[in-house]
């Protein structure tokens, strides 16, 4: 088995996948990175042909026991869209009084119910989380090692997504749900290479769909819908509830604008603490509406949250703290034994998780050894007050356990895949003034380091970003360690193909490296080197030639011929 990289200086970049059979031996899949070539062996090209799923095979996130109303009409849509095209996405209504930005619409959820009320009618159903291409190659490696472990096993990231591509072109009639796509361009080569299935986004992203799927445009429930959910919510299914009731269910959904995820947590609140619905309504304060006309979300989700945070501490302060630092996780899969060092004893751990699914401030399901937070959710925990150490609530925390499970170089390759999206979370949610940890940047270096051997730079730059932010906070402009990760931060820059910002930064540190170091130190010629090599890049040869003249003159100084 061999890799290559197509590169011309910097990676190719591409957002789909296609594969090739090559002499009959092997198949060349392009992976949605863009960045590889991946060679399969040609026993994996047959079992690619010849491993069927097992009967329900999927990995759909939580079950469809939960509270589902007023979008039997989208999801009749749905199933007519998906049915006629192939392809669907749902996105939020945005303008006038909608729901602006956020999240909490109910996207997920829909294609959720969906997923589990068609599931028989595919041969597989896949959930992808789409914030990124990254995580969609990831995604697709874990449907490899599903459907042909052993193998799976002893090869990367990359060959593993290669050979689910090869998989799912063989065999037709799956679905593939990708969730919450932030770029609609991310899918593009993957609906024209993978034809003989069903592919269903969910996007907080309204617009950039027109060459890629149709679109439904999801909107706040109705008035009779919200009232449903909240009165199921609150008093169970199998009650009735009285006309005062509905009446003061109506006047708290209005209230809440009618916007999902906001009438189930007040719902689970409702439930778990016996409050009336009139006197959560006092409690809780009307609240206003936007200049816009529509409502506001995040100050929507953070009038609940104080009431239900003060009840979860309550019950369970340990579970407070896990979902403060949960706050800066990536939202979903978030591992249980990522958590443990804040609960090392499995059983108040679990009591914990289960007192913030009560209140719905987290969701799991018990095939699963991990936990999900709602983005919005994680939005507003974010923005708490910064206590006297520096940090938000939860932030250090969160930091410690990134620190925690950093695993070692040779670690396989599961373990990192399991940790990195958190890592990357982490780094890419910095508060302003946070003070700097060399362990946090430590383990920013360690992610990127493990991208990089994956033949995967191009996505390291959020890491290098932040570690090269921490060293400088920390360790001053000008120490060697700040000018490697400026270095660093280049090369993945330049690995991208963003030689505007690349070139810069190798200036900058090639001047430092110089002052620092002197003119012909092996780092300073190495700098020389790099930038170099990118003026070339960038077309741009009378500035590439007089320093490659430069620095071998000086290699043949230092080094000798």
């Amino acid at each position: 088995m061999t890799d290559s990289v197509v590169s011309g200086g910097g990676a190719v970049q591409a957002t789909g996948a296609r594969s090739m059979a090559v002499g009959g031996n092997v198949s060349v899949a392009i992976t949605g990175d863009g960045a590889r070539v991946v060679m399969l062996p040609a026993e994996a090209v047959r079992w690619a042909r010849e491993v069927e799923a097992p009967p329900g095979a999927g990995n759909l996130p939580g079950s469809a026991t939960g509270v589902f109303v007023g979008r039997q009409d989208e999801l009749t849509e749905l199933r007519r869209m998906l049915a006629d095209q192939g392809e669907a996405a749902v996105t939020q209504v945005l303008g006038v009084r909608a729901v602006h930005g956020l999240g909490g619409i109910g996207k997920s959820t829909l294609a959720l119910h969906y997923a589990h009320t068609y599931r028989r009618e595919y041969t597989l159903v896949w959930w992808l989380n789409a914030t990124s291409t990254e995580q969609i190659v990831t995604g697709l490696a874990g449907l490899a090692t599903r459907l042909c472990p052993q193998w799976a096993a002893t090869v990367g990231v990359q060959e593993r997504a290669a050979w689910a591509l090869l998989w799912l072109q063989w065999h037709p009639g799956w679905l593939l749900v990708f969730d919450n796509v932030e770029d609609p361009a991310d899918l593009h080569h993957y609906l024209g290479t993978l034809p003989d299935g069903h592919h269903l986004a969910t996007s907080r992203i309204a617009t950039g769909w027109h060459k890629i799927a149709p679109t439904m445009t999801l909107g706040l429930l109705d008035a009779e819908a919200a009232v449903d959910l909240l009165c199921t919510l609150a008093f169970g299914p199998e009650h009735t509830p009285t006309p005062q009731q509905r009446r003061d269910a109506a006047a708290l959904a209005a209230d809440l604008g009618h916007l999902p995820l906001a009438l189930e947590q007040a719902g689970a609140y409702l439930f778990e603490t016996g409050t009336s619905l009139a006197d959560y309504r006092q409690m809780l304060g009307q609240v206003m509406d936007t200049a816009a006309g529509g409502i506001d979300p995040e100050r929507t989700i953070a009038r609940i949250w104080r009431h239900t945070l003060a009840a979860v501490e309550r019950r369970n302060p340990r579970a407070v703290i896990l979902l403060n630092a949960m706050a800066w996780l990536a939202p979903d899969d978030i591992p249980r034994s990522l958590l443990a060092p804040l609960c090392p004893d499995p059983l108040a751990l679990g009591e914990a998780l289960g007192a913030l699914h009560a209140y719905n401030m987290i969701s799991f399901s018990s095939d699963r050894p991990s936990v999900s937070v709602h983005r919005l959710v994680q939005t507003v925990l974010r923005h708490q007050p910064t206590g006297a150490d520096g940090y938000p609530a939860g932030r250090q925390d969160a930091e410690h356990l990134i620190q925690h499970a950093t695993p070692d170089e040779d670690t396989d390759t599961p373990q990192w895949e399991q940790l990195l999206p958190h890592v990357v979370a982490v780094a890419d949610s910095t508060p302003p003034h946070c003070p700097a940890s060399t362990d946090t940047a430590d383990a920013y270096h360690a992610a990127a380091q493990y991208l990089y051997r994956q033949g995967r730079e191009a996505h390291t730059v959020p890491l290098r970003t932040a570690a090269l932010a921490q060293c400088e906070q920390l360790l001053g402009d000008t120490h060697p360690q700040t000018l490697a990760s400026r270095n660093n931060l280049a090369g993945a820059y330049e690995a991208a193909g963003d030689l505007k910002r690349a070139i810069p930064l190798y200036e900058t540190t090639l001047a430092q490296r110089k002052q620092v170091l002197g003119d012909t130190h092996p780092d300073t010629l190495a700098s020389r080197n790099n930038l170099a090599y990118a003026y070339q890049a960038a077309g741009d040869l009378k500035r590439a030639i007089p320093l490659y003249e430069t620095t071998l003159a000086q290699y043949e100084q230092v080094l000798g011929d």
